[in-house]
């Protein structure tokens, strides 16, 4: 499992270490992925939508969940 925040490498350790997640958050701060991944629609948005990926072992997208909920996302796949 991973995260991806548009913050700076400075501001995703603070907010990981603030609520201790259990999994690495990556920079984005280009917007690249964001983008790649429909997270925004421009690379001068300031936030990402939030979106749940489950990818593959063969790296194609499995299932996509619009994670309006962060904290019933696993309900979400699981239903």
């Amino acid at each position: 499992m991973l995260g991806i925040s548009f913050d700076s490498a400075e501001e995703n350790r603070a907010f990981a270490e603030k609520h201790a997640l259990p999994f690495p958050l990556l920079c984005d701060t280009t917007r690249e992925v964001g983008l790649a991944y429909l997270a925004c629609d421009r690379a001068d948005e300031a936030y990402a939508k939030r979106f749940t990926y489950v990818i593959g072992p063969d790296g194609t997208i499995e299932r996509a969940i619009d994670t309006q909920d962060p904290g019933g996302q696993a309900a979400a796949l699981l239903g």
